[in-house]
C-alpha cells in the first residue's frame, strides 16, 4: 500500500495543472483514505477536492506539493528531477 500511496503522491504533483486529472488524483486518494479507514486522510481529501479545480484553473497551487493531508495544502514542495523533466516538456 505504501506502494501507491507513493504512485497517488507523484501523479497529484503531474496533475495539479489540469483541473480534471487534478480532482481524479485526489477522488484516488479519498479512495485510498476510505479503505484504509483513515478519517484524517479523508477530511483532508474532502477538502482538496473543493479547491482542486479552481487551483488549477486559476494556477495558484502550491508546485510540487504532493497532495496528502500530512502536507499543508499551501505548501510547495521540491518537483522529483524526472517529474520535473515531465511538466517541463508539456509547456
Amino acid at each position: 500500500m505504501a506502494s501507491e500511496w507513493k504512485h497517488l503522491e507523484r501523479a497529484h504533483i503531474l496533475s495539479q495543472p489540469m483541473a480534471g486529472a487534478h480532482v481524479r488524483t485526489h477522488l484516488a486518494m479519498l479512495a485510498y483514505g476510505l479503505r484504509r479507514r483513515d478519517a484524517h486522510e479523508i477530511v483532508g481529501q474532502l477538502l482538496r477536492l473543493v479547491v482542486a479545480a479552481p487551483g488549477s484553473w486559476t494556477g495558484r497551487y502550491p508546485v510540487g506539493n504532493t497532495g496528502g493531508a500530512d502536507v499543508s495544502a499551501l505548501r510547495p514542495m521540491p518537483v522529483p528531477d524526472d517529474l520535473r523533466a515531465m511538466l517541463e516538456s508539456k509547456v
